[in-house]
C-alpha cells in the first residue's frame, strides 16, 4: 500500500500589495522619523546656542557691573587715603569716628583700617573688631602695606576674626610725598556685603539659569549657596580659561560631572571673572516638551497621510511584479539590472535606479571589505590569513614551494631611537622590496611586528635562496627612510622537503630565520632537512 507523503508546509507569502503597503508605510515612517530627529537636533542646538548668547550677555553686563563697582570702591579708598594723609594732625578719635563714617556712607566695606607703614593698626571701623595698636599678622595685609600701591588681595582668612574675606588697599602719603601707610576695606565673603547686595537680588532665569563671581586664583567669591564661597574651583574649565585671561562661552562639563552651558568673562578692573551658566538638561526638557507638541500636530496628518499611501499602493502594485522578482534573487545570486531596461511606471523606473545603485554599492564595498580583510593596512602587503590560505591551497594542489621567513635585525633599536612612525616607514620600505622582487603569482605576507613572509611557488631551495639574497642585498644597499643602514636576517624551508603542513613548515623557516641571527644576522640560512 503506497504510504502518502506529507505534503512539506510551505511558508506564507506576503502578497505584492501588503509588500508594497508595508515597504511605502515603512519610507513614509522613516522619513517622518528623520523629519523629527532633525527637527529635534535642530531645536536642540538652536536652544543650546541662545542659552549660550544669553549667558554670554548675562555675564557681560554683571562683568561691567562688577568692574564699575571695583572701580567706585578704588575710588572711595583713594578719596579716604587723601582725607587721611594728614593723619599726624588728628586725634585717635577724629581718625576713627572719620572711618566710621567712611564705611556707612558707602556701604562698600564690612571693615576699614587704616594701618601705619610699620604695619601697626591705627584705626579700625567697627571697633568691634579690636585690632587698634596691634600689627597686621596675615601675609595678605603685609603685602599691602609693603606694595606702597593699590592692592587687592585674593580671599585669605584673618588672624584675628578668622573670617574669609577679600582686602582692598590704597596708600596714604602725607602732603610732602611721605608714605604713611594704608587704608583697606575688607569685603566678609561669608557675610553680607555688597556683593550680595547688588548681586544676590539677580533671579534664577525659565532656563535654570545661575551665576559665580570668581577670583584670579580661581576661588569662588559669591555664590548662591554660601557654602561655597572660597571654594578653590581653578578645575573647573570655564574658570579655568578666565585665569588664562580669556572670555567666551561654550559647553563644559564642570567639577560635579554635570554638563551645562556656560559664559565667562573677565571684569578688567581686577582680573575678577563673572561665570553663568545653565543645565543642559533643561534644555533637553525643553526640546522634549516641543517634541510632544510637534507629534500631536503631526499625528492626525500622518494617519490620513497613511490611509492615501495605502490606497494608492494597492492601485500601483501590479507594474512592479517583475521588479520584486529580481530583488528577492538579489539575496540567492548575483543580480544586474540592464541599463537599458525600462519601465512604463515612472516610479518603477527610479526604483530600479536605486536598485541598480544600491547593488553597485554593496559589490563595490563588499570587495573593498574582502581586500581589507587579506590585506595589511601598513605595508599593503597580503596579511596572515592569505598566507595561511595560500598555503593550504598550494598544499592541496601539490603545487611544491618554498617559504622564506624574514626578520628585520634590530628593529626595536629603530624605533626606540628614531620614533615609532619612522619605524612604519621602514617597514613599508622593506615590503617594497620584497614586492618589486618577486614574480606576480608569489605571495608576500607581513606575518606581524617586522617579521614577513614570502612563499615562491614552484621554485627549489637554491633559487629562493637567490631571490632572499637579492632582497637582502637590496635592503642593505637602498637608499632608506632613516638614512641608516638596514639588514635583514632570513630563514628558508621547502614543501614538501621539510614539512607538509603549514605550521610545521613555518616552524622550520623559524628555526632557520633564528639560525640567521644567532650567526650574526644579515644573512639567510636555508633549513637543514630532517
Amino acid at each position: 500500500m503506497p504510504v502518502l507523503q506529507k505534503r512539506a508546509s510551505r511558508p506564507k507569502r506576503i502578497s505584492l500589495v501588503t509588500l508594497l503597503t508595508g515597504l511605502v508605510s515603512l519610507s513614509v515612517i522613516l522619513t517622518v522619523t528623520i523629519l523629527l530627529l532633525s527637527f529635534y537636533q535642530s531645536k536642540k542646538q538652536a536652544l543650546i546656542n541662545t542659552t549660550l548668547t544669553l549667558n554670554h550677555t548675562s555675564a557681560i553686563k554683571m562683568s561691567h557691573t562688577l568692574d564699575a563697582l571695583i572701580k567706585s570702591m578704588r575710588s572711595s579708598l583713594q578719596y579716604s587715603a587723601s582725607i587721611f594723609s594728614n593723619r599726624n594732625e588728628m586725634t585717635t578719635d577724629e581718625v576713627y569716628s572719620k572711618l566710621e563714617l567712611i564705611r556707612r556712607t558707602n556701604n562698600y566695606f564690612n571693615s576699614v583700617t587704616v594701618v601705619d607703614e610699620t604695619g601697626r593698626v591705627q584705626s579700625v571701623s567697627p571697633g568691634s573688631i579690636g585690632t587698634v595698636g596691634s600689627y597686621v599678622k596675615t601675609e595678605t595685609a603685609k603685602m599691602a602695606v609693603a606694595l606702597k600701591k593699590p592692592y587687592i588681595s585674593k580671599p585669605y582668612v584673618t588672624s584675628s576674626t578668622k573670617r574669609l574675606i577679600v582686602l582692598m588697599s590704597e596708600p596714604i602719603f602725607d602732603k610732602d610725598g611721605i608714605y604713611r601707610g594704608v587704608i583697606g576695606g575688607t569685603i566678609y565673603l561669608h557675610e553680607d556685603n555688597i556683593l550680595n547686595t547688588i548681586f544676590g537680588s539677580n533671579p534664577t532665569d525659565e532656563l535654570g539659569s545661575s551665576f559665580y563671581i570668581v577670583g584670579s586664583d580661581g576661588h569662588l567669591l559669591f555664590h548662591r549657596d554660601s557654602n561655597r564661597i572660597g571654594e578653590d574651583i581653578s578645575a573647573n574649565p570655564a574658570v579655568r580659561k578666565l585665569i588664562q585671561g580669556k572670555s567666551g562661552y561654550e559647553q563644559i562639563v564642570n567639577l560635579r560631572g554635570q554638563t551645562v552651558l556656560a559664559a565667562y568673562v573677565k571684569v578688567p578692573e581686577n582680573d575678577w571673572g563673572v561665570v553663568v551658566v545653565s543645565p543642559i538638561s533643561v534644555v533637553q526638557e525643553q526640546v522634549n516638551r516641543d517634541i510632544q507638541s510637534v507629534l500631536l500636530y503631526m499625528l492626525p496628518s500622518f494617519l490620513l497621510l497613511m490611509l492615501v499611501v495605502i490606497g494608492l499602493a494597492r492601485k500601483i502594485a501590479k507594474p512592479f511584479v517583475s521588479l520584486a522578482n529580481l530583488v528577492s534573487k538579489a539575496g540567492r545570486q548575483e543580480v544586474e539590472l540592464s541599463e537599458g531596461s525600462q519601465h512604463w511606471n515612472r516610479e518603477a523606473e527610479l526604483l530600479s535606479r536605486a536598485i541598480r545603485f544600491a547593488l553597485a554599492n554593496i559589490k563595490k564595498k563588499t570587495e573593498q571589505l574582502t581586500h581589507d580583510a587579506r590585506t595589511d593596512p601598513l605595508t599593503g602587503l597580503t596579511n596572515r590569513r592569505t598566507l595561511e590560505e595560500t598555503m593550504k591551497k598550494w598544499m592541496a594542489e601539490q603545487i611544491p614551494f618554498s617559504i622564506m621567513m624574514m626578520d628585520l635585525d634590530r628593529f626595536k633599536a629603530i624605533n626606540d631611537t628614531y620614533g615609532h612612525q619612522a619605524g612604519d616607514e621602514v617597514l613599508r620600505h622593506f615590503a617594497k622590496i620584497i614586492s618589486s622582487s618577486l614574480r606576480p603569482e608569489d605571495v608576500s605576507c607581513r606575518f606581524g611586528g617586522e617579521e614577513f613572509v614570502v612563499l615562491v611557488s614552484h621554485t627549489g631551495l637554491e633559487e629562493a635562496y637567490q631571490v632572499a639574497e637579492r632582497i637582502r642585498r637590496a635592503l642593505e644597499t637602498r637608499t632608506n627612510p632613516i638614512g641608516q643602514r638596514l639588514t635583514v636576517s632570513q630563514g628558508i624551508a621547502h614543501y614538501p622537503s621539510h614539512a607538509v603542513s603549514p605550521k610545521g613548515l613555518l616552524h622550520v623557516a623559524d628555526e632557520a630565520m633564528y639560525k640567521a641571527k644567532r650567526a650574526g644576522r644579515n644573512q639567510t640560512m636555508i633549513a637543514e632537512e630532517e
